[in-house]
C-alpha cells in the first residue's frame, strides 16, 4: 500500500458530502469515484467518476470504500466491497440488526488483510477526547455512574424520510442518534450486561420509536442511564460523569449546524471542607471552539491502512457491542416490541426503491 489512498464513496448525500470534503482535506487520501442513485447528487462531484450504481465504485481502482448509505442497503455493500479487496469505512448504524454486524464481520474474517472501521466519530469530538483524559488520569477518582441525554426536534418531513420507515432504518431515534451515546458508554466503561428500558412513540406518526430510555449496569456495578429523543423541542447534548472525587459534564456538541450550543466540559472536585461548598462546588469550565473529529477519524483509518495496523477505535467489535445494546434495549421492553411487531405485521404501502 503507497502512501496515498484512492477513495471511492457510495452514498452522495450529506455524510457523503461531509467525507468528500474531509478526504480532499487530507494530503495522503484522494476521491476518485462515487456513487448515488440520486444523479442529482453528482453536481457536487464533477471532478470524479460517478455512477448510479455502487458495483461500479468497487469496480473502480479505489484502495477504500466509504458506506454512506440507508441502513438497509449498508451490510451488502460493506460486503461486497470487503469481498473485491476494498478497505472500507462504514458509516454507523452498521445496518438494521446485529445480524447485519455479524454478516458484515464473517466478510471481515474471510479477508484479515483488510482495514474496517466503522463512523462512530463523536469519540474524536475534542470534548469527549478531554474527558477521556481527565477520566484515564484519575484526577477525579474511579467512575460512579453516567447520564446521557441525546435529543433533537426532529422536522417537518419527519414522518415521511426514510429515517421513519422501518424497512429502510430499523429503528428510530435510539439506532439513529442514541447510538452514539451508548457507544460513548461503552468507550468510558467498557460492556455492560443489564439492561432495562421503555421505548414509546410519543407524538411522531411513525413506526419507529421516537423516545428511549435506558438503564445500563455493568460488571462493576455502575450504572449508565440515557435517553434519546426526536421530541426534544431544544436540541440537546450532555454527557455527565460522576466519580468518586468529582465529575465532569460534557455539554454540547459541535455540530454543521451548531444548534447543539457551543461544546464545553465543566468540572469540579467534591468539596466538604466548609458551609458553602457542599452541593455546590468550584467549578472549572473548558470550552472548544472547533471541530476535529472527521479529519481526526480519516486519519486514523489512513494510518490502519497505510501502516497496516489494526484499527483500534470504531472497529467491528465496537460496531457489534453498540448494535447489541441497542437492540437489547428493544427486546427489554416487551410492551414496545409487542406493539411494534403488531403495526409491522399489517400491510404496509411501498416508500423506497430495494436497490441503490
Amino acid at each position: 500500500m503507497g502512501e496515498e489512498l484512492k477513495i471511492g464513496i457510495v452514498g452522495l448525500g450529506k455524510m457523503g458530502r461531509i467525507r468528500a470534503n474531509t478526504i480532499a482535506l487530507n494530503p495522503r487520501t484522494t476521491l476518485v469515484s462515487g456513487a448515488d442513485p440520486n444523479a442529482e447528487s453528482f453536481e457536487h462531484f464533477t471532478n470524479i467518476a460517478t455512477s448510479q450504481n455502487y458495483e461500479d465504485v468497487i469496480a473502480s481502482d479505489a484502495d477504500c470504500i466509504f458506506v454512506c448509505t440507508p441502513n438497509r442497503f449498508t451490510p451488502d455493500i460493506v460486503i461486497a466491497a470487503l469481498d473485491a479487496g476494498k478497505h472500507v469505512f462504514c458509516e454507523k448504524p452498521p445496518g438494521r440488526t446485529r445480524d447485519d454486524v455479524t454478516r458484515i464481520i464473517e466478510a471481515e474474517k474471510r479477508n484479515p488483510s483488510l482495514k474496517l472501521k466503522f463512523g462512530f466519530n463523536h469519540r474524536y469530538h475534542a470534548g469527549i477526547q478531554e474527558a477521556k483524559r481527565i477520566v484515564t488520569s484519575g484526577r477525579l477518582g474511579k467512575i460512579l455512574w453516567i447520564r446521557g441525554i441525546y435529543g433533537k426536534a426532529g422536522n417537518k418531513e419527519m414522518e415521511s424520510e426514510w429515517r421513519s420507515d422501518p424497512e429502510l432504518c430499523g429503528g428510530g431515534i435510539l439506532l439513529d442518534q442514541g447510538i452514539h451515546m451508548l457507544d460513548l458508554f461503552r468507550f468510558f466503561c467498557g460492556d455492560f450486561t443489564e439492561i432495562k428500558s421503555m421505548c414509546t412513540t410519543a407524538l411522531w406518526d411513525i413506526e419507529v420509536e421516537d423516545n428511549a430510555f435506558a438503564l445500563l449496569r455493568d460488571r462493576q456495578g455502575r450504572i449508565a442511564m440515557l435517553h434519546s429523543s426526536s421530541t426534544q423541542w431544544k436540541h440537546r447534548f450532555n454527557l455527565e460523569i460522576y466519580m468518586s472525587e468529582g465529575y465532569l459534564s460534557v455539554n454540547g456538541i459541535l455540530s454543521s449546524t451548531r444548534s447543539y450550543g457551543d461544546e464545553t466540559i465543566s468540572l469540579a472536585r467534591k468539596q466538604f471542607d466548609d458551609g458553602f461548598a457542599i452541593g455546590k462546588p468550584r467549578e472549572e469550565i473548558i470550552y472548544f471552539d472547533t471541530d476535529p473529529s472527521w479529519e481526526l477519524e480519516l486519519e486514523d483509518f489512513a494510518s490502519a491502512v497505510i501502516g497496516n495496523r489494526p484499527v483500534d477505535s470504531g472497529n467491528s467489535t465496537d460496531a457489534l457491542a453498540a448494535m447489541t445494546m441497542v437492540h437489547d434495549i428493544y427486546g427489554n421492553d416487551e410492551q414496545w416490541t409487542n406493539a411494534r411487531d403488531r403495526k409491522l405485521d399489517q400491510p404496509q404501502p411501498t416508500t423506497a426503491s430495494d436497490s441503490l
